[in-house]
């Protein structure tokens, strides 16, 4: 399947694409499929503000920081604000000057609240401390409080008295109070609320429901879990609960990149020091749903927003029902708690139109990525508009303004000294976009001077890139990567000063390869398909990167962009249920198709049986719930309770089980009971039947429960 999908994407890679819309969660049906974001969101913090919800994540290094999104039905979002522009600090590592970085650093973790008529976000700078960036306006400006102290992973609660508690540590969580004002922490109110030895991590979100204080937590050992800890005072004494655990929607553990054991990284080492070893697919590690925020909405259902570790494009975001079970909040459903639905019901919840009449949101992705550099935003302020950067781009590092600009429908770079790309200033960034996507951009060339390298790269550890190397009055293109240390280069004659650069990811398979083209429309592949990792290094998923940079220390030429843009040949899922369709359903674990014995029992059976009764077709009974149905005309039901829970067949449809049908891509899913929330499968080892006691998928895929339809 890996070689497969790497296959397709290369032959969707050899051509342009006309391909323009973007993943989505909506299904479009009522429903939508987790996760909310197919790209990097990391350390979600959830605020509602009567119909409007705000999304906090984490920016690490890269600027504008702090990123906020607004939705109005927590599905489809849009990104409407960053807290800062530039890092407001006289230091030269957030700048990439002299040698000095703030890779893995930054800002992160943050905590968004509303109180006092205005919006506030709290989070960490490391070596700077506590921060805090308010605003009347969630679109801003902000106003920025260095409020220092060793307080970080915080989560703030303004509580029904006026004061207000800052919640942080991993293990011993601690509180503390916060001035009014923002100007620091109170002094000597720091206190332990919940001791070391509580199971309790970190990643702290408080809140006050009916006059109890509820603090979700993430713990990473031995594997991740979500905590749910509870008290009638903010200062204990809590008991403490797993509000869900192993949920990882069939996804295994991400390959972490390793350095050797002793040495010290540093983003100049060569790369033959980098390794990315393979990993148990069979763990779940920490690529679970973990860390978040809850909601309540306005029909009065609850929600979690949690993220989870995705492959190569980082963590991202899930949403996921809350069932309150003896005052716990519970994430999933009944019968099922402490797993969640990788396809659900959207939220109860519509947008108010003029008149009070309520219309549904229209499907819609988050950010725009393409981009023809020709972008105007309107201010908020003023009617006068200005050329700007689009929203979804951000700079490595504090770049100097000076060195860059946007002209004549292009962007411009003016080289500086650099001994590679992770040093490079002034590179424009965006997150890649999964599960598969196609990232091309032209770049223009008369620009450059001797000892100047630009091109099209991948900010990871390690990094990558595709680009064109001038020395002298040569021009040569060359692949890099850090990896395995490896240089491609071909002599290459450009005669209009215009080449095509592209990547293209496999996300979910962690693989990548760069092409690069002359006209636009034959691209030619260069380098080998590369490793893609997850890092806790810098702390991010893949990153496409614009950048020039003199190799020889020298102040260099310039290199221009132009129409950059991304191809998503998997974001349209409209046809990832097969209505109208004759399919077998063959079962991941065991490779065998399903049949519907004529004993009355839902089995399997050879691989080449093709026979009717491995023929199934569903009835759409909407909002993608379906009833199975083989072609000899029996309905699929279940008799019975949990592991005893037959999966039997019946000629009267009134008995027929309804399944919410739950998308896994390329083919694979899951049937999860309407009636049970649990889902059908098969053991691999036991030679059962189908029962449907099955909680969900595991990492691997290989529990039974993940089928995959194949048309007849």
């Amino acid at each position: 399947m890996k070689q497969l999908l790497l296959t397709l994407l290369l032959m969707a890679a050899m051509t342009a694409s006309a391909q323009t819309k973007s993943w989505t969660a909506d299904n479009g049906n009522g429903t939508f499929t987790n996760p909310l974001f197919y790209d990097e969101f990391s350390d979600p913090d959830i605020l509602r503000v009567g119909d409007d919800y705000y999304l906090a994540g984490t920016t690490m290094h890269a600027v504008p920081g702090l990123v906020i999104l607004h939705s109005r039905d927590l599905v489809n979002w849009e990104n409407i604000s960053y807290c800062f522009d530039r890092f407001d600090f006289q230091d030269d590592a957030f700048a990439l000057k002299n040698h000095k970085e703030i890779y893995g650093q930054g800002v992160w973790a943050p905590a968004i609240r509303y109180a006092n008529g205005q919006f506030y976000v709290f989070t960490n700078i490391n070596g700077k401390g506590l921060q805090c960036y308010t605003s009347k306006d969630i679109h801003g400006p902000w106003k920025h409080h260095n409020m220092q102290g060793r307080i970080y992973d915080l989560s703030v609660l303004f509580d029904d008295d006026g004061r207000i508690y800052a919640i942080h540590g991993y293990g011993e969580v601690k509180c503390t109070e916060l001035k009014a004002d923002m100007s620091g922490p109170i002094e000597e109110t720091e206190r332990t609320i919940i001791p070391e030895g509580n199971a309790v991590g970190e990643g702290h979100h408080m809140y006050k429901i009916n006059g109890m204080y509820y603090l979700i937590s993430t713990d990473y050992r031995p594997n991740g879990r979500t905590l749910c800890s509870r008290s009638k005072s903010i200062w204990g004494p809590y008991e403490t609960i797993t509000i869900t655990a192993d949920e990882t929607f069939g996804y295994h553990a991400a390959s972490l990149t390793q350095v050797p054991r002793g040495e010290k990284y540093r983003i100049g080492s060569d790369g033959t020091k980098f390794g990315i070893p393979p990993v148990d697919k069979d763990a779940t590690a920490c690529t679970n749903i973990h860390q978040g925020g809850i909601v309540e909405d306005q029909s009065g259902q609850w929600w979690a927003l949690l993220m989870m570790d995705f492959h190569s494009i980082g963590r991202t975001v899930t949403l996921a029902p809350i069932t309150w079970k003896d005052g716990w909040p519970m994430l999933g459903l009944e019968g099922n708690l402490g797993r969640a639905p990788r396809t659900w019901f959207k939220p109860n919840v519509s947008r108010k139109e003029e008149g009070g009449a309520r219309k549904e949101i229209a499907p819609h992705a988050p950010y725009d990525r393409s981009d023809d550099f020709n972008y105007f935003l309107t201010s908020n302020h003023s009617p006068l508009t200005s050329k700007k950067l689009k929203p979804i781009w951000q700079w490595n590092h504090n770049p100097d303004d000076s060195k860059w600009s946007l002209k004549n429908g292009r962007l411009r770079l003016q080289s500086m000294p650099a001994e590679q790309l992770m040093w490079a200033r002034n590179t424009l960034t965006q997150r890649v976009i999964g599960p598969t996507s196609i990232a091309t951009v032209e770049l223009y060339t008369k620009g450059m001077k001797d000892g100047d390298v630009a091109g099209l790269g991948n900010i990871n550890v390690p990094c990558s890139w595709i680009g064109i190397v001038k020395d002298g009055n040569r021009l040569t293109l060359r692949c890099y990567q850090q990896a395995t240390n490896d240089t491609v280069d071909v002599p290459v004659g450009i005669s209009d000063g215009k080449i095509y650069l592209r990547m293209t990811g496999d996300y979910d398979n962690d693989l990548a390869t760069y092409f690069y083209s002359l006209d636009g429309h034959k691209f030619q592949p260069l380098g080998k398909p590369m490793e893609l990792s997850y890092q806790l290094i810098t702390f991010q998923g893949s990153r496409h990167a614009l950048f020039a940079f003199n190799h020889k220390g020298q102040k260099g030429g310039y290199a221009e962009f132009d129409n950059f843009t991304v191809d998503e040949p998997q974001a349209d899922r409209s046809g990832n249920i097969p209505y109208d369709k004759s399919f077998r359903i063959i079962n991941l674990a065991t490779g065998r198709p399903a049949i519907a014995m004529d004993h009355g029992l839902l089995h399997d059976t050879d691989a080449g049986d093709q026979s009717k009764l491995t023929r199934f077709h569903i009835i759409d009974k909407g909002q993608g719930q379906v009833i199975l149905q083989c072609e000899d005309g029996r309905y699929v039901f279940c008799a019975g309770y949990g592991l005893a829970g037959d999966v039997r067949l019946t000629f009267d449809e009134s008995k027929a089980e309804v399944f919410l049908w739950q998308d896994y891509l390329n083919h694979e899913f899951m049937l999860m009971s309407m009636r049970t929330h649990k889902y059908i499968g098969k053991s691999p080892t036991t030679g059962s039947p189908y029962s449907m006691d099955f909680a969900g998928a595991d990492p691997a895929r290989r529990n039974g429960a993940v089928l995959r339809w194949e048309e007849r």
